[in-house]
């Protein structure tokens, strides 16, 4: 990964409002996956919603004669960030989906931008500890550890795994986080598009080979809906939306769009499917919320300044 890299951008007034309306966006896709995982298997979802996200931009691409770049290090490097920010992912936060509600997933989802710190530390050179983020971290896994806790406590349970499931998507996101900011200059559409079709040739095998994709039920208007949201608004449009922001903050600001994600899946879970969060969810989404605020520093900042 590449260690010569701009200085970190306080990101500014438009940034943040494009930040907030990806984490609205990101918050309907906990939403929508939650509907699509009663009927449907994981994996087929996952590859209906980066194939139809793909052709969505395909169509954009060549509306707006748009030249798709051929050289092998770009292609190479844009099978990774397939690989990294949709195909892995998406198909852990899924499986984890079968068992939990969306305001659950999104809370531990939450953890993306603690680990893309751990991770950028290590391989850029503009993103490094500090006190305040080393302490965030620290907030972000015990907020982990009372999420999960209760339930290994337990024994290993459905839950448990499902939760641990979400939290490997997160990893992933913080490596893809760190590796998409080679592609700082190019364009986001493209970028985009690229991502999403290496994700479904990847994901093409692997439905026929865990799943059977034809003997699933045939979806009602719900669930076309769900499909439809999650495949072109939540995926297509969002990360269009993702590139751009990444491209102008960097990857640790970039993901503290998951700072309001949780926010928008539980009122959208509560709202629609009924969900509810327990006491030690809430104390989690919490610490995991605090440890966000120490990462981003900005409070803290705003503190000193008023004393």
């Amino acid at each position: 990964m590449t260690k010569n890299l701009n200085t970190n951008i306080q990101p500014s007034a438009k940034d943040w409002l494009l930040i907030a309306l990806l984490a609205f966006i990101w918050g309907g896709s906990f939403l929508f996956g939650r509907i699509l995982m009663i009927e449907w298997p994981p994996f087929t979802v996952v590859f209906l919603r980066v194939f139809i996200a793909a052709l969505t931009l395909w169509v954009f691409v060549l509306m707006t004669a748009r030249k798709f770049p051929m050289e092998r290090s770009i292609l190479s490097a844009v099978l990774i960030m397939g690989i990294l920010n949709n195909v892995i992912p998406f198909s852990l936060i899924l499986i984890g989906q079968q068992e939990i509600g969306s305001g659950l997933a999104a809370v531990v989802n939450a953890m993306t931008p603690i680990w893309t710190l751990i991770i950028a530390n290590q391989f850029t050179s503009d993103e490094k500890f500090s006190t305040n983020k080393i302490l965030g971290i620290c907030f972000g896994f015990m907020g982990v550890a009372t999420l999960i806790g209760a339930d290994f406590m337990q024994g290993l349970t459905a839950s448990a795994w499902a939760q641990g499931a979400v939290l490997g998507a997160t990893i992933s996101y913080g490596f893809a986080g760190v590796w998409g900011k080679r592609f700082k200059g190019q364009d986001p559409i493209i970028i985009s598009t690229g991502q999403l079709t290496a994700s479904s040739l990847v994901m093409l095998p692997l439905i026929f080979l865990y799943e059977d994709p034809f003997s699933i039920q045939a979806p009602d208007l719900e669930m076309i809906v769900a499909l439809l949201g999650l495949a072109i608004v939540c995926t297509a449009f969002a990360y269009v939306l993702f590139f751009k922001i990444l491209s102008n903050v960097g990857a640790t600001n970039v993901s503290l769009v998951t700072f309001l994600v949780p926010v928008s899946a539980i009122l959208l879970g509560i709202f629609w499917l009924g969900e509810t969060l327990t006491l030690s969810n809430i104390i989690g989404m919490i610490l995991i919320i605090t440890g966000l605020s120490l990462v981003d520093g900005r409070i803290l900042k705003m503190t000193r300044l008023r004393h």
